[in-house]
């Protein structure tokens, strides 16, 4: 009998795993995929995340791994509008560091193979959950068979389309926004450092931050979906849509055969109606799908695991886990889905001020934007886009 079950053995539901054995508890962990992930597909770790890292021991390795993002330039029409620095978003971290995903996951798993060898298990694929009233069983199907698994609690942190909610019936509308992006991981020949750059123009936004080695993500608006092949595998088509779109819009040039990585996405938001059934709790996508515009979802995440795990702590401690409080998951509940609830405002104010527009709306946006990072009131801007808040 484990203590507990995590369903879901990507960034998410790895450090969750890690923080949970940690503090000595029995965890599990089921893994659908067989293979590390081989690409970077998210970048960013805020400094709330940096703190989390750090009950792991892990924070100073991930930040030497990183490119610190400190400053952040918006830029209109070949004029800079103005800056965001986060010297005091965080007074240890005062920065985004930027990493590929594959990099960040790959030391989590080793952590909790140091923590708890043997926890994650690839290959197993979840097919049922039944919940009694002390546990919680998990049949799956793995490599050699059939698999079976007991636990006092369930983590569920598998992903967007969380076969977890489906089965303990937990709904999670989709909101579709209507906007779409392609990006690249490409060589960096743009000369802006350690800076990342938002240029909002007309034709529609390009985004751009450093990553490690030399290379630097470009994220583009575009008018329908880009239709790149999954796998985050440099595609070439896409990459030379990435370079134009950047050529076009600021003026700069990258070049497409540098791509290490390419991949496309379309905004939507998805919102479980709850994110607790009985012993089974949802944490990251599968709780909060939210626009990958603003680099909160992976984020929300683990905040989302940092504090669910004093809430599982308390529970296994009542009658080692056999009673369970009904009321047990609704402060954290409640506390996870406001947060939820701002990011995911953040990302339509992001992806809103991304769009194209025609000549006057993007005069008087780009105007809005001079002021309002002239204020000073941008270093509160600062700490919310580096989720202080969160």
């Amino acid at each position: 009998m484990h203590d507990v079950a995590v369903v879901g053995g990507g960034p998410v539901g790895v450090f969750a795993a890690a923080l949970l054995a940690s503090h000595g508890l029995d965890v599990v962990v089921w893994e659908r995929r067989t293979a590390p992930p081989g690409h970077s597909r998210a970048i960013g770790i805020h400094p709330p995340s940096l703190h989390a890292f750090d009950e792991l021991g892990l924070a100073d390795r991930v930040v030497a791994g990183s490119v610190p993002i400190g400053r952040a330039e918006a830029r209109g029409s070949g004029r800079t509008l103005g800056t965001l620095t986060f010297d005091r978003a965080d007074r240890r971290f005062p920065f985004v560091a930027a990493r590929p995903q594959s990099e960040t996951e790959a030391l989590l798993r080793e952590r909790l193979d140091d923590l708890s060898p043997g926890a994650l298990r690839l290959g197993v694929e979840l097919t049922g959950l039944e919940q009694t009233a002390e546990h919680v069983l998990l049949r799956g199907v793995g490599s050699h068979g059939p698999v079976e698994a007991a636990a006092r609690f369930v983590v569920a942190a598998d992903g967007a389309r969380s076969p977890v909610r489906r089965l303990v019936g937990i709904s999670a509308p989709v909101t579709e926004r209507g906007d779409h992006y392609v990006m690249a991981d490409l060589r960096d020949d743009t000369g802006d450092g350690e800076t990342a750059v938002v240029n909002v123009e007309r034709a529609g936004v390009v985004e751009s931050f450093p990553l490690p080695g030399g290379v630097r993500r470009f994220v583009a608006a575009v008018a329908e979906p880009a239709g790149v092949p999954s796998g985050g595998r440099a595609d070439e088509a896409a990459a030379e849509t990435v370079a134009r779109l950047v050529r076009e819009r600021t003026g700069a040039t990258v070049d497409a055969a540098t791509a290490t990585m390419t991949s496309a996405f379309s905004v939507r938001t998805r919102l479980a109606t709850s994110t607790v059934s009985g012993r089974v709790v949802l944490i990251g996508d599968a709780a909060h799908e939210i626009s990958p515009i603003g680099g909160q979802g992976m984020n929300l995440g683990w905040l989302d695991a940092q504090a669910l795990v004093p809430v599982l702590r308390r529970a296994l401690r009542s009658a080692g886990g056999r009673r369970l409080d009904p009321g047990a998951f609704s402060g954290h509940q409640e506390a996870r889905r406001r947060s939820a609830r701002r990011a995911a405002g953040q990302a339509r104010l992001n992806t809103a001020l991304g769009r194209p527009c025609g000549a006057g709306a993007s005069v008087v946006r780009q105007a809005g934007l001079r002021v309002a990072l002239g204020l000073p009131s941008a270093s509160l801007l600062a700490a919310t886009y580096a989720m202080r808040f969160a």
